[in-house]
């Protein structure tokens, strides 16, 4: 079933769209969330939670993109997920490390929310992995927003891994550098 055929069923209120929604990307969700939680119980538990939120987020919304949609959701219950299993009293992970590489080329110390708004930084970092090649947004995308280990990004690609942290750190660096001449922070 298409996704725009998924949402209608869903805006009409038809639980059968739930259903089709969970058959075609039960997987996919699953995968985005046990990457984060890397807890198989806790990843079936965000999938379950994402249906709720897209039942309850449509209406009003009507998703353009529903995997980018859902992937917006499942990742986000998974991080808020992660956070609470992981309060700084076992510290560490990947999904820590990930986010503190990106956190420096956002900020001073300061925490982001503190210096620019939500919407900007998201529209500078758009515009930014535009202007990348393909390989190079997919490989940023999945270490930033799937948090994927260095390991499986350079399987995926069929690259060296210290070929993937020499991308990403590039990549890092010209966002830096993007988002001072965006002024999105100084």
């Amino acid at each position: 079933m298409e996704d725009q055929e998924i949402v209608q069923l869903i805006w009409d209120r038809q639980e059968h769209g739930l259903r089709e929604l969970s058959t075609k990307y039960n997987g996919y969700c699953y995968s985005v969330s046990y990457r984060i939680v890397h807890d198989a119980e806790d990843a079936r538990e965000c999938v379950n939670d994402t249906w709720l939120k897209i039942w309850n987020a449509i209406p009003p919304e009507r998703p353009r993109a529903l995997r980018g949609f859902l992937a917006k959701i499942v990742r986000n219950l998974s991080l808020n997920r992660y956070r609470n299993m992981h309060a700084d009293r076992r510290g560490g992970g990947i999904v820590k490390l990930a986010l503190e590489e990106l956190q420096e080329c956002v900020s001073d110390g300061r925490r982001v929310e503190e210096r620019i708004e939500l919407q900007e930084l998201t529209g500078a970092i758009e515009a930014f992995l535009r202007q990348q090649t393909q390989r190079n947004r997919s490989i940023f995308l999945q270490r930033y927003f799937y948090l994927m280990q260095i390991r499986e990004i350079a399987e995926r690609h069929d690259m060296r891994e210290g070929t993937v942290k020499s991308v990403l750190g590039r990549m890092r660096k010209e966002l830096r550098t993007w988002l001072r001449k965006e002024a999105v922070y100084l």
